[in-house]
């Protein structure tokens, strides 16, 4: 029952008094310099509300999502069906989280899960990407009696100390070792994986099919030859599906593009959340939980104190539901195709653009050094004075001028990643593709306000120094 008296919490009344202070509470009680990055590019925007793959500011303005939360509105924002769920498990009541009972809310959708993936047995349910990984990580080293784990340079796996340690970017490990004893190799460097192998101390190789920075595909038969040399000598192959799983690219899995690749381990969350409650899952083969929890006295051994809660469990099932009814996993590769198709024909129009990449939905443009002597000009400036800054100058525009909000898919790259929800449509299609098209029209005409903003950017990558 709602309590309206002086001392009750009312949320709309707290929003609505309090909610125009966004910007100063963050800055003075969260991550400062976050506000600060967003003022800086123009990003500082207000939005009131938002539905599937659309939000609104509060003159009514509608903005296109071709982020996605970092993935994690695949379904778009306030899907009915998740929203009905997580009402209705709120009103059920349950007796959740005794730590000493089994719901079945757990079962059913790890039940669900392993449907998608059939070589695989058991899940554990933690609370985050970056849980699923350290959990893939621990049971790994302890299944196989090994400590070395091995990843790919460039991966992104998360930023709590053991999935950090296999981060393949030292901008997010500086200042924070000692780590654990891992080893990069390059992504497709089957020789690199031999080597590492030979020295008979690593438990698995850590992958992300497709990279999520720069939007790099593992090459055609890496990954079942990867996972033959590891059987091999005794290791396992560990799939970070957290970013690429559920439907992004075009398949279930992104492994699944692959003939024959069946991981030991497999990292999801993100999507599976509907965009709610915090989930992450690893799934894994039967031997590998039973040499972890190998006893009573192990029950414990590895757990979340929030893993497996009912709210996380019915959005997951939800989130399946929709999947299969909606068809969405088809959806997302016709419309991802179709997106892809569009902007690579505009590769050979424009000087600037130097490739389209991906699957699914889950696309990476890349732009490169122009050849004419005035657009090169420009160019060396901005990777004089710190690489990335014409990739953000192509973002801004698209967020003050088009309102499509992107993002740059990594620090010192020329690339954006596109990762909407994978319910946008046809028209979203269209809307994206004439509104960059519009942008790279504005970068090759020489001059106007999105060179002048480059300026700016210069000018604030120098005093960063």
């Amino acid at each position: 029952m709602k309590d309206d008296g002086p001392g009750g919490f009312d949320l709309a009344r707290l929003l609505a008094e309090r909610g125009a202070e966004r910007y100063e509470l963050h800055t003075k009680y969260l991550n400062h310099q976050l506000p600060r990055m967003l003022r800086t590019i123009g990003f500082d925007k207000v939005y009131e509300r938002a539905e599937g793959a659309h939000f609104w500011d509060a003159d009514g303005n509608d903005y296109l999502d071709m982020l996605a939360g970092f993935g994690v509105m695949g379904l778009g924002r306030h899907h009915p069906v998740v929203r009905k769920a997580l009402h209705d498990v709120l009103d059920a009541s349950l007796a959740d989280l005794t730590r000493f009972d089994c719901q079945p809310l757990p079962g059913l959708l790890a039940e669900k899960l392993l449907a998608h993936s059939p070589h695989l047995d058991r899940v554990f349910f933690g609370n985050s990407g970056t849980e699923a990984v350290e959990t893939a990580l621990k049971f790994a080293r302890y299944a196989t009696g090994r400590p070395r784990i091995l990843y790919c340079t460039h991966a992104f796996h998360g930023l709590t100390t053991g999935s950090l340690s296999v981060n393949g970017e030292d901008g997010f490990r500086d200042g924070f070792a000692p780590l654990l004893p891992d080893t990069a190799i390059p992504l497709g460097d089957l020789d690199a994986l031999r080597r590492e192998l030979k020295r008979g101390d690593v438990a698995a190789l850590v992958v992300e099919p497709i990279q999520g920075k720069g939007v790099h595909a593992a090459p055609p038969g890496f990954l079942r030859e990867a996972q033959e040399l590891l059987r091999k000598h005794k290791a396992l192959l560990i799939a970070d599906e957290v970013q690429t799983g559920l439907g992004r690219t075009g398949d279930f899995y992104a492994y699944q593009h692959e003939e024959g690749v069946e991981p030991d381990l497999v990292c999801v969350a993100k999507a599976l959340s509907g965009g709610y409650v915090p989930v992450g899952a690893t799934l894994g083969k039967d031997w590998i939980f039973r040499r972890v929890y190998s006893s009573m006295d192990r029950v414990l051994v590895h757990s979340a104190s929030f893993g497996s809660n009912a709210q996380a469990m019915a959005a997951g099932l939800a989130v399946l539901a929709v999947m299969e009814d909606e068809q969405i996993v088809a959806r997302a590769r016709r419309t991802g195709d179709l997106l892809r198709d569009r902007l690579t024909a505009l590769v050979g129009r424009y000087e600037l653009l130097y490739e389209v990449r991906g699957r699914g939905l889950m696309t990476g443009i890349e732009f490169g050094r122009p050849s004419s002597l005035k657009l090169r000009s420009r160019w060396t400036m901005l990777q004089a004075a710190r690489k990335g800054l014409f990739a953000q100058m192509v973002v801004v525009p698209l967020l003050q001028k088009h309102r499509i909000l992107t993002q740059v898919s990594g620090d010192h790259l020329e690339v954006i990643k596109l990762i909407p929800p994978l319910v946008i449509d046809e028209a979203d299609v269209d809307r994206f593709v004439t509104a960059f098209t519009a942008v790279m029209d504005d970068a090759h005409s020489g001059g106007g306000l999105m060179w002048d903003f480059g300026r700016t950017l210069v000018k604030q990558a120098v005093a960063n120094r």
